[in-house]
């Protein structure tokens, strides 16, 4: 049972479950922990935060008289005690689940915080080149946006910012992987803070492309190898400009070494297995899957499906295997977008992973192979009992004359309801 009380009325012994208030406006790294010394509850009740959410499962429990919210996760549910107020605030966004916001509705805001995202990454990189002063704050809201979408829904944004222009590529890939490694964190269990750590890092990983000559860091064509050790510098140098800056030293490791490999054949100081640090390895997964699935001037991302096929063959060598084995759980076997070919011989395209299962995911079926036709889309969730429909494979779009499967995956029409079978 969560309860929602000030913090005038915490006391020692109580499990500290959420707080009510930007994670700035507390001098804690971790969001869940036990109350255990005056200290601690002293510097509780002196910040600028008034509400906190107890679980009183994991420690003690507030006295009957004092006012207070109660929310029941396992019912999700509110329970109104006698004095409660009429005004109900929100519950604590850990308590929502995954499915809290549905993609069609978290794929509008994802959409609003691409177009947001874009221009506030863009002066944050313009800062870091010109060598001027970098106003972090603007980045932090931003995370915390970002990972409040992953909160909502994790499909939505991390299939959107993998949509993006020539142009807009090493900004919106940042945007990208920040998405990518709060859901990714989020998979692993990580606490609030944690998580908002990992999307920084995510962020900031690509910092140091700042320092790269335009002509370099948008050749359209493969970089010969003098060009490439110039680019192998932008790690260095990204870890270099967050020196100056009050940043957790995980997220500026993650930075340094997030092109290590596991087998110490990475860069830039040829680091290997857990010797690199968890961020690192994380933004190593994250980095590498957003790459190969967006489009280049001289070469075409792989589709989503084929990247983690390809991904899996690497995961044993450059890739850490466990932490990419929770990635494919976070974005799925098919992940959203993939063009794949049901056994009953019919096209459709990925709209929303399972948490039931990685091979049955929502899918919006359009077309018929053996008569070569459009079908009116209908939605069928693969997961369901009585869906006999299965996946046979996934295929790559650029072998078909579809122009529309973005459309198709971004949201559907109101009359487009999930199949029944």
């Amino acid at each position: 049972m969560l309860k929602r009380l000030n913090v005038q009325h915490l006391s020692q012994g109580m499990y500290l479950h959420e707080f009510c208030g930007s994670w700035l406006a507390h001098p804690f790294w971790r969001s869940r922990f036990l109350i255990k010394s005056a200290e601690e509850l002293a510097k509780l009740r002196s910040g600028t935060i008034q509400e906190v959410w107890i679980d009183i499962r994991k420690g003690a429990d507030v006295a009957p008289e004092v006012e207070c919210l109660v929310y029941d996760p396992d019912t999700a549910t509110f329970v109104d005690p006698p004095n409660a107020r009429s005004t109900r605030p929100e519950r604590p966004r850990s308590a929502l689940g995954a499915n809290s916001s549905s993609l069609d509705e978290e794929l509008q805001h994802a959409a609003s915080l691409c177009q947001r995202a874009h221009p506030a990454i863009s002066q944050l990189f313009t800062q870091a080149r010109d060598g001027q002063g970098i106003d972090i704050h603007p980045v932090y809201r931003l995370v915390e946006d970002i990972t409040d979408s992953i909160e909502r829904n994790p499909s939505a944004l991390t299939s959107l910012a993998r949509l993006k222009e020539a142009d807009q590529y090493t900004y919106l890939h940042c945007l990208a992987v920040c998405a990518l490694m709060a859901a990714l964190a989020r998979r692993l269990g990580l606490d609030d803070h944690s998580v908002r750590k990992a999307a920084l890092a995510g962020l900031l990983h690509d910092l140091g492309k700042a320092s790269i000559c335009p002509e370099i860091l948008n050749k359209a064509g493969p970089l010969d190898d003098y060009e490439f050790a110039i680019m192998r510098t932008h790690s260095a140098k990204g870890w270099q400009m967050l020196q100056s800056m009050e940043i957790d030293p995980a997220v500026r490791d993650a930075c340094l070494y997030h092109h290590e490999k596991i087998d110490g054949t990475g860069y830039p100081h040829q680091l290997s297995g857990e010797s690199i640090p968890l961020l690192a390895r994380m933004t190593a997964i994250c980095d590498v899957y957003d790459a190969v699935t967006s489009n280049r001037p001289y070469k075409r991302g792989w589709p989503p499906a084929e990247a983690i096929r390809r991904m899996a063959q690497w995961s044993r060598t450059h890739l850490d295997h466990k932490l990419f084995e929770a990635f494919v759980q976070t974005v799925g076997m098919y992940p959203v977008g993939s063009l794949v070919r049901l056994h009953s011989g019919l096209l459709a395209v990925v709209i929303e992973p399972s948490e039931v299962s990685l091979l049955a995911p929502r899918i919006k079926v359009f077309y018929a192979i053996r008569t070569q036709q459009r079908l009116t889309p209908y939605i069928v969730d693969l997961a369901a009992l009585t869906c006999d429909e299965r996946i046979a494979t996934h295929e790559n779009p650029d072998d078909w004359p579809f122009d529309d499967l973005e459309s198709l995956w971004r949201g559907r029409a109101a009359s487009e309801e999930p199949a029944t079978a």
